[in-house]
């Protein structure tokens, strides 16, 4: 293995489902520490670091009927979460003595602080890692679609998506035993095939900024620091 990074910066994806462990809901304590000893092993290889956190641990705006609710309503709930869960990662990581900056495009006065590319851009240079939060404060676009923003706005040179799954598959892997893996796959084929790895709206903003980005499961201990070491893991989805 490798021992430098191959990358300065990188975004990383959490989906709030990440943060759950079994228990399906909520939050899980120790997942939640185990995640912040990933981020602490990049960190201490000199890699520039943001996150972008989901809130599919409590709602997801395409749910919104099952609830009652508009979607736009569901939308903003999902919003809060995203500012639940950054809450408390940035505390477990500070915990870890690991130093933070939290930003929301939904800003709440006395709570976190709005967000602004050039603070974002100072405090990756300062070795902060970096939390967006609060998705782009608008309904009707996804987490990972903010993902996709934030990493260009920030110069990022790749998009880790931390999911619960080793990769992208032609199909479901849960439903269909027979589904195959790809090692790497093109982002148009990713539109063609409509594989639900990220939205399509953030999966273009990748595609036509030629930003790289690799699925991995989050649950294998150090696939991360492989990753960014430059060992194949999970899917890469460029060109």
């Amino acid at each position: 293995m490798r021992d430098r990074p191959i990358y300065k910066r990188i975004l990383i994806k959490l989906s709030g489902e990440v943060m759950t462990a079994q228990r399906g809901m909520g939050i899980d304590p120790v997942t939640l520490r185990n995640l912040a000893k990933e981020i602490k092993d990049l960190r201490e290889l000199g890699i520039e670091i943001a996150l972008v956190i989901g809130g599919g641990n409590l709602i997801r705006g395409a749910q919104a009927t099952e609830y009652g609710i508009t979607r736009v309503t569901a939308d903003q709930v999902g919003m809060l979460t995203t500012i639940i869960n950054a809450l408390a990662f940035r505390d477990v990581l500070e915990e870890m003595e690991i130093p933070t900056s939290l930003q929301s495009a939904l800003p709440i006065e006395g709570i976190v602080a709005p967000y602004v590319c050039a603070h974002a851009l100072r405090d990756l240079r300062e070795q902060k890692v970096v939390i967006f939060a609060g998705g782009i404060g608008s309904p009707f676009f996804t987490t990972d679609t903010a993902a996709s923003l934030r990493a260009l706005e920030i110069g990022a040179e790749i998009i880790l998506k931390a999911t619960k799954v080793d990769g992208v598959y032609d199909s479901d892997p849960v439903k269909n035993p027979a589904a195959v893996k790809f090692d790497r796959i093109s982002y148009q084929e990713v539109l063609q095939r409509r594989l639900r790895v990220m939205d399509s709206t953030a999966i273009s903003l990748c595609m036509d900024n030629q930003i790289p980005l690799v699925v991995f499961n989050i649950g294998v201990r150090e696939n991360m620091k492989r990753i960014v070491l430059g060992k194949k893991e999970g899917t890469l989805i460029g060109g």
